[in-house]
């Protein structure tokens, strides 16, 4: 027979994590374990620390006309420095802007105008369907078109598949190839790994990115992620209205 003192007693319990002075007694006793630290200090210092710099970074990705814009409300000190590093980066991109259009390709000058340009920065190139009915392809020669004009310090080229590669499947069309320093870095087949036919130009930002063709902070990059969020913010904003005018005009329903 055991002795008293050795003997398990049950203690009632009814929530272990709750605040009681009950919990305290046993907790001092080490019949329960303490609680864990709340995890609400540590929440609401992440949400300090991204708010933080989120007002510091309030600038990042604005051009000048939209900075002058913000005249009467930001500090013209504070502007005058945004400024000043918006019109070094635009003269940074405007010397690197030495294409500005896609390039056609034919298969003689495939080496030296890709894999030999690769070189001096990435080439992006284009393998196209030779069948009019690939929606895919459709959509990716247009993004081709507004990517190379926007990002003029990179050389986007073109050519369709049937004539780079000899029995090409169709089926993998569009395919994308990223060549740096002569080899290919990224391979990408059809737009199934983006968004489909719903494929834009964040995509392409993104995969531009994803090689170091740009940085992260990239001026045009951070502008468009800026115009979706805003776009997105609208129409949350516009629904909201909606739901609200929708809720009235049933209340007022209910009066009549």
């Amino acid at each position: 027979m055991a002795a008293p003192g050795d003997q398990r007693i049950a203690v009632p319990i009814d929530d272990p994590n709750a605040d009681t002075e009950w919990n305290d007694i046993l907790r001092k006793h080490g019949v329960i374990p303490e609680k864990p630290p709340s995890p609400t200090p540590m929440i609401q210092e992440a949400i300090e620390e991204a708010r933080r710099l989120a007002h510091e970074n309030r600038l990042e990705g604005k051009d000048l006309d939209e900075l002058d814009e913000l005249e009467d409300e930001e500090d013209e000190e504070f502007l005058e420095i945004y400024r000043q590093q918006r019109m070094k980066e635009l003269s940074a991109l405007q010397k690197k802007s030495v294409h500005g259009s896609v390039y056609p390709l034919s298969k003689p000058e495939y080496t030296r105008e890709v894999t030999d340009a690769s070189q001096s920065g990435p080439v992006f190139v284009l393998l196209t369907s030779s069948l009019g009915t690939n929606v895919e392809s459709r959509i990716l020669s247009e993004l081709w078109r507004q990517a190379a004009r926007e990002y003029g310090d990179i050389k986007f080229c073109e050519m369709r598949a049937s004539q780079a590669i000899e029995n090409y499947p169709e089926r993998n069309c569009p395919t994308i190839l990223v060549y740096n320093k002569g080899d290919v870095v990224k391979q990408v087949v059809t737009l199934m790994t983006m968004h489909g036919v719903k494929t834009n130009m964040m995509d392409i930002d993104n995969m531009l990115v994803d090689v170091g063709a740009i940085p992260d902070n990239d001026m045009r990059v951070a502008k468009r992620r800026r115009e979706v969020e805003e776009a997105y913010e609208e129409k949350l904003f516009s629904k909201n209205i909606r739901s609200t005018s929708d809720r009235k005009e049933e209340d007022d329903d209910d009066w009549d």
